[in-house]
């Protein structure tokens, strides 16, 4: 099937950004160029393609995320935007009386801020246990980093007052006592919510397909799961044989747990998915306070930084474990103390194992700062930023940081100046794969509450472009196939209702996603696009 797309304004993200035409055939860009010889060189077969004034560019990345996580909370209850603990009360007795759960059956909610609760706190046991006593119920933090149980779920994990805090983790205990309170927080969560009894595989498959769906209406054409496991493995295997991926999709093992995975890892796809490499955990989340810093949190009264998960020893252990497989590793940091860890054990590595080209990436790197990225620079190392941090919780940020720390959130320019290669990402399901929004953060840097944060941060929009196109496609190695528009390269686009270069910059994240392209195959339609688009088996 060839194509020849024009009438738009094609943004390639090469050296010539704009194009008049573009050509593919059978999902691979063949040619760019004029519209009139494209289509005397495609013949009268092709599709001729009319954008109607809109914009074509490269499809966007996803560099990390958790499609798998995704895909569980199709099935969860969205506390997403919950007001107050009676809100969160409310919406989940509502679910166990419209879906009429048995007695027995585990509830699981996902999605509440207690930054943004009128309580100004994490819910406990009490609270869950009101919603009820005859189910299980446990609830995560929109980081999916903490949560709540209620009586009945820590009696069936097995949480006493006899139970340990977890290395890299804390059980809440009601107040003069080592009754566990129902908080639980980082690994004492983190490994208590894998317990919770799955639905059958071919449910789990159709629940991948829905929050594909959700990346696929934001533009993005490459997919990551960023802690894969090996049921989640074995979930995504199942779905890819299936034939219901869409998108690509890049697994990163779990290095800890699952360092077996690592012998499936590849730089070719199986039906659309392969595992990119491993990921650890070295600290928690900044809006959490977990974050491990060097300096105080501006409110401790007591010194309190945060914590890591590991000692500087065994992260080095960890990282050279990668590095002796040749396996590329992303590495978990919001603090400034976790990235200095893991920038010394990565220096380390590279001494002990020269000139593997690995590509090391700091994930989130909400805190990392601009003398620790000049060093990234020097050791080759991808910073991925969260930088839709700097409206959803920077008022947090100020607060927890201080002015200074806190306005230097998600550095993308720093990391520009320092010759970082960046990309960025949600975090999903923490948010929406909204590539647009967190393009107009990492330009405006303007918090939820109005607050602009330091400005010498800010990027140009075709800097925000290129840290979900081609900055991510490096970050996989697939610069060669992905990222921007140009002969030989795969035919993944996004089309957008304004080309997001002449929009003004505040008002970025009004543009719209009218249609994804995948490998030259239109996989979502905006509904009213009106647009005659290449379908399978066309």
């Amino acid at each position: 099937m060839k194509c020849v797309y024009f009438g738009g304004e094609i943004i390639t993200m090469e050296r010539e950004l704009y194009a008049p035409a573009v050509l593919t055939e059978n999902g691979v860009i063949t040619a760019v160029g004029q519209k009139e010889d494209l289509l005397r060189a495609a013949g009268q077969k092709a599709f001729a393609i009319d954008l109607c004034g809109s914009a074509l560019l490269p499809g966007f990345i996803d560099t990390h995320s958790h499609i798998t996580a995704l895909a569980s909370t199709m099935r969860l209850v969205s506390l997403e935007g919950a007001k107050d603990f009676h809100e969160i009360a409310s919406r989940m007795k509502r679910h166990i009386a419209e879906k009429q759960i048995s007695p027995g059956e585990w509830v699981a909610g996902f999605g509440y801020d207690q930054n943004s609760l009128k309580e100004k706190t994490h819910p406990d046991k009490g609270l869950l246990d009101s919603v009820s006593l005859n189910h299980p119920i446990l609830i995560a933090h929109a980081s999916g980093h903490m949560g709540a149980a209620n009586t009945p779920a820590l009696q069936a994990l097995g949480i006493s007052a006899d139970s340990p805090d977890p290395e890299g983790g804390r059980i809440g205990r009601e107040p003069g006592s080592r009754d566990p309170n129902g908080f639980l927080e980082e690994a004492a969560f983190l490994s208590v919510s894998a317990k919770i009894p799955q639905p059958c595989l071919s449910d789990q498959c159709r629940q991948v397909a829905e929050a594909q769906e959700i990346y696929l209406q934001n533009g993005v054409t490459t997919i990551q799961d960023g802690l894969t496991k090996q049921a989640e493995y074995a979930l995504l295997q199942a779905a890819a044989q299936s034939g219901l991926l869409k998108a690509d999709v890049v697994c990163y093992a779990d290095l800890k747990n699952c360092p077996g995975l690592g012998e499936c890892v590849s730089r070719q796809y199986d039906n659309r998915l392969r595992m990119g490499g491993y990921k650890i955990f070295l600290d928690g989340s900044p809006q959490g306070h977990t974050a491990y810093m060097t300096q105080p949190y501006a409110e401790s009264r007591d010194g309190y930084r945060g914590y890591p998960v590991y000692t500087d020893e065994e992260v080095c252990a960890l990282t050279e474990t990668a590095y002796r497989e040749g396996a590329q590793l992303l590495a978990h940091c919001n603090g400034d103390a976790a990235a200095q860890q893991w920038i010394n054990a990565v220096a380390r590595a590279e001494k002990r194992f020269p000139g593997r080209g690995l590509r090391p990436v700091m994930i989130h790197a909400q805190l990392v700062r601009p003398d620790q990225l000049r060093e990234m620079a020097a050791l080759s190392m991808i910073a991925s930023f969260f930088a839709a941090h700097i409206y959803e919780w920077g008022d947090v940020h100020l607060q927890n940081f201080g002015r200074e720390r806190g306005g230097r959130i998600s550095p993308a320019g720093s990391a520009h100046r320092a010759g970082t290669v960046y990309t960025f990402h949600q975090d999903t399901p923490v948010l929406p794969p909204d590539m647009l929004t967190t393009m107009w953060c990492a330009v405006n840097r303007v918090t939820r509450e109005g607050v602009q944060l330091d400005e010498t941060e800010k990027i140009s929009v075709l800097d925000a472009v290129k840290g979900v196109t081609v900055n991510a496609a490096y970050q996989y190695f697939e610069e060669s196939r992905k990222g921007s528009i140009a002969p030989g390269k795969n035919a993944d686009f996004v089309l957008l209702d304004h080309n997001p270069l002449r929009m003004d910059p505040q008002k970025l994240r009004e543009a719209r996603v009218l249609a994804t392209i995948k490998d030259g195959v239109c996989v979502y339609e905006r509904s009213g696009a009106g647009l005659s688009l290449p379908r399978a088996n066309e």
